[in-house]
């Protein structure tokens, strides 16, 4: 039997993170190929709907990517985005899918390292926790 390997959906902005991880590829640098990305104009944009949607059509993890704390195009959005997230992770408490299978990280453009790097991370966190089961209702 193969080892499990998780299904991640990231959602990456457009103007820092998703050139992150295109900097990782184009440099080639190795991370689990587990990820579907999905490129957002910005991270605020990622409501908690799109996140519970991931969830119900099979994702085990989903991590958010975005510009740094002051440096977002939209001036304030990756700190809006970061209050989303923390809202999103407590429904996720209460539903029983829990806050450990959501991540937001900041990358910029110039760091394919370590967008690499969040990648391989949150792949092994998903990884221990195991497949999510959610229950039908």
């Amino acid at each position: 039997m193969s080892e499990y390997e998780p299904r991640i959906i990231c959602f990456a902005c457009n103007w820092c993170s998703y050139p992150g991880a295109d900097l990782a590829g184009v440099s080639r640098i190795q991370y689990p190929p587990n990820a579907r990305i999905i490129r957002t104009m910005c991270s605020a944009r990622v409501s908690p709907v799109f996140v519970l949607r991931a969830f119900q059509q099979g994702a085990d993890g989903v991590l958010v990517t975005g510009c740094h704390i002051g440096d977002c195009h939209y001036i304030s959005g990756n700190e809006r985005a970061e209050e989303n997230m923390k809202r999103t992770a407590e429904i996720l408490d209460l539903l029983g899918i829990g806050k450990d299978r959501l991540r937001l990280e900041w990358v910029s453009a110039g760091e394919g390292g370590r967008f690499a790097e969040v990648m391989t991370s949150f792949v092994q966190q998903i990884k221990k926790l195991g497949k999510l089961k959610l229950k039908e209702i």
